[in-house]
């Protein structure tokens, strides 16, 4: 039954905390999961990175050749890609900093136990009778102040621990301290054996304070006759607590920064909602920019093929007597120039195929397979022959609504916002209360102690004070008087408990701490670099909006005006076709020359780039008005569930005829 609760407690935080299950199931560090007192303290196992790429490959590669579809392209991103994979480490570190955010406090110091070596408690043996009367002796065991845990300080108020601490420290000394003065402890070589136990449970709260319970018990063995008890046990157990009533006082300033690291799980979201974008943008830049590649070779295999048409006819030319053999130099020149134009294509081609392999894979060219295939896209860049868009002031809508580092920008303010009550919380001067009951005992073996100058009447008892008797042989001569200690006093550990137990010895303590800051400029310094800092992002973050104002009219613009460069340039294109052809008739019938076909040819050939140049140039303001519109990841049909977990529901296959049309 408990292992069964704590399997669901797993999951609900992983669900909370850790973003889509599948991922962190992957990539979250495995804690153990064995006996709950020692799992708090064992190292966690984070699995190794996922570096081989998803079986999509397989199923898109035929004889060499990658064919894709635009969508499939954006499958092996979301599956694939390094910058996502690491990107989805970072869901697992906030929920971390979320963690520690919650468990408050500095970073802890480290107890000593040195401090308690030897220790008695106040009042016990010799050493803590001196100790008590204010007398110091080099060696003694008396209590002494000393720093066990070392803080680190920080801007503002530091939030309590808020997880509970126990701490048990037992020492154990063996001391001797010769004596100057052996009119209390009655011997030259005071040895004293202690054994000092100490727990201690804290607590922080999460108004501004701290809550602890101690108990300790102190066990003294010495050799000084003049005990009235020996060995003695001193336990006492303490309730104390401090709270903050200016600095450091309040939920909402000890909790700045859980709620800080709150809000940084969904901003978290959001940058990962925008690297997506980021990706699938790059994705589709450099696929449709594949596909005007492929018909920017094509274009230069024409060229070339009519170059060489041309090149050859004009030899036959030559032969026959009829051209002039500098006529054949100028159409030579021409096919030279068109393999030069053609090896430039296939080598653009080739490395906007390494680009785009490398945003589609883990391993990139070191895959020796995916290294050799071609990209083949399926899909082709279509420019319609209107613009459907809405009217600016709907699309500005859109973009306000669905741009993720908007919204992202929204909860970075409030953070800022937040973090800054610690800075207004600075300001204000240190009021502490204070306070503690302590209920302590005391117990131990009797040891009677001779009365100097006090004798027992004719050797009887039954005139002695209550509290006195005659001393045995091996303290005293005969008829010599002992004091005894308190029977209340007399047993062992059990009667010193139960003395705690019943409070016969209550102690309570109360006070106020005080302390302010005269003319207090750091903190004054601090609070107004906050707030100055505030205001410089909101004015940021204003200005990034406007600046989607101006986004979003441009990118309306530069689509309009791409899709309009693109009919003309293929208009232009159609010309210079008309123009080529009418030319090489004129040259076939003497009307024209060499030079002139060759010039023509230079012109189609200038008008194909062009017109390439300007399908892409269409299809990137295409997509980049998505990504300014905050649509690309829905234009695309992408699912951010999908790429948060790199597992993408869609099957791809190939079609029936996948060669490339």
């Amino acid at each position: 039954m408990k292992t069964s609760l704590r399997k669901y407690c797993a999951l609900a935080l992983c669900v909370t905390f850790a973003g889509p299950l599948g991922a962190q199931q992957e990539l979250a560090p495995i804690k153990s999961n064995g006996n709950f007192i020692f799992r708090s303290y064992e190292a966690a196992t984070v699995p190794p990175a996922r570096l081989r790429n998803s079986a999509r490959f397989a199923a898109l590669i035929r004889g060499g050749k990658l064919y894709l579809t635009a969508q499939d392209a954006i499958s092996l991103a979301l599956e694939n890609n390094i910058d996502i994979e690491s990107s989805r480490y970072n869901a697992l570190i906030d929920a971390s900093q979320l963690t520690r955010s919650q468990a408050g406090g500095p970073l802890p110091g480290v107890p000593s136990a040195n401090s308690q070596s030897g220790s008695v408690a106040s009042g016990q043996g010799v050493s803590g009778s001196q100790a008590a009367a204010g007398v110091s002796n080099s060696g003694g065991g008396g209590n002494g102040a000393s720093s066990t845990n070392g803080t680190i300080t920080q801007i503002g108020p530091t939030t309590p621990t808020l997880d509970p601490i126990f701490t048990d420290v037992q020492s154990y000394a063996h001391q001797s301290t010769p004596q100057p003065n052996v009119t209390q402890s009655q011997v030259t070589n005071l040895i004293q054996n202690t054994r000092v136990y100490s727990e201690a449970i804290s607590q922080g709260l999460i108004t501004g304070g701290t809550a602890t319970i101690t108990y300790k018990d102190s066990y003294l063995n010495e050799n000084a006759p003049s005990d009235d008890l020996n060995p003695t046990s001193a336990p006492s157990l303490q309730f104390s607590i401090q709270h903050n009533f200016l600095l450091g006082f309040g939920v909402a300033v000890n909790a700045r920064n859980i709620t800080v690291a709150k809000a940084n799980i969904k901003i978290n979201d959001l940058n990962f909602k925008q690297e997506v974008i980021s990706i699938v943008v790059s994705v589709l830049n450099d696929y449709y920019g594949i596909s005007a590649d492929y018909e920017d070779v094509k274009a230069k295999k024409s060229a070339l093929d009519v170059a060489r048409q041309f090149y050859e006819d004009n030899k036959k030319q030559v032969q026959i007597g009829t051209m002039a053999p500098l006529d054949v130099t100028t159409a030579e020149a021409q096919v030279a120039s068109s393999e030069e134009a053609l090896v430039v294509s296939e080598t653009t081609l080739q490395q906007d195929q390494i680009t785009l392999k490398d945003l589609l894979s883990r391993n990139g060219l070191a895959d020796p397979v995916l290294a050799e295939v071609e990209i083949v896209p399926l899909d082709h860049i279509e420019v319609p022959e209107k613009e459907d868009l809405p009217p600016v002031r709907t699309l500005l809508a859109t973009a306000l609504a669905n741009r993720p580092d908007l919204e992202a920008n929204k909860l970075n303010l409030i953070n800022s916002q937040t973090s800054a009550l610690g800075t207004t919380n600075g300001v204000l001067p240190q009021l502490a209360g204070f306070a503690s009951a302590t209920n302590r005992g005391l117990s131990g073996v009797a040891q009677p102690t001779l009365v100097r100058g006090f004798s027992g009447t004719n050797g009887g008892t039954s005139t002695l004070p209550s509290g006195y008797e005659l001393c045995p042989p091996s303290i005293g001569p005969p008829g010599s008087v002992c004091q005894l200690p308190s029977p209340s006093l007399v047993g062992g550990i059990g009667t010193a408990l139960g003395q705690v137990i019943d409070r016969h010895f209550p102690s309570e303590s109360g006070g106020v701490y005080f302390n302010p800051t005269f003319r207090n400029r750091q903190a004054q310094a601090d609070e107004g670099i906050d707030q100055l800092s505030l205001r410089q992002t909101e004015l940021e973050n204003q200005r990034t909006t406007n600046q989607v104002f101006v986004d979003v009219s441009n990118q309306t613009v530069g689509l309009q005006q791409a899709r309009i460069r693109y009919q003309a340039a293929v208009k232009n294109r159609i010309l210079e076709e008309q123009l080529l052809s009418a030319e090489q008739k004129k040259f076939s019938l003497g009307a024209s020359t060499t030079y002139n076909v060759v010039q023509q040819q230079r012109d189609l050939v200038a008008a194909q780039s062009t017109e390439v140049a300007a399908l892409v140039a269409y299809s990137n303001a295409r997509i980049a008005l998505d990504q300014t519109l905050g649509t690309t990841l829905k234009t695309n049909n992408v699912s951010i569930d999908e790429a948060a977990t790199g597992r993408v529901a869609r099957a791809s296959s190939l079609p029936e005829n996948y060669t490339r049309q």
